[in-house]
């Protein structure tokens, strides 16, 4: 997919765990980790708000358009 979710980058820089971010934003950490192993086909704008906000960043910092190669 040539949207590229950056969850793991945010965690590590404020250092947070996945735990504590799935607590925050409220959804599980199954969820999580769809998004976070690029297997999510959509996400709410809701939350992407509540993880703007629990990781206090833009949206830009989270999703990344990657052209794809073949």
């Amino acid at each position: 997919m040539p949207i590229r979710v950056n969850i793991d980058r945010m965690l590590v820089e404020r250092q947070m765990s996945v735990t504590e971010l799935a607590e925050q934003v409220g959804i599980t950490m199954a969820n999580i980790s769809v998004l976070k192993n690029g297997k999510a086909k959509a996400i709410r704008f809701s939350t992407l708000e509540a993880l703007c906000k629990a990781l206090d960043c833009q949206p830009k910092d989270l999703l990344e358009y990657v052209e794809m190669t073949e």
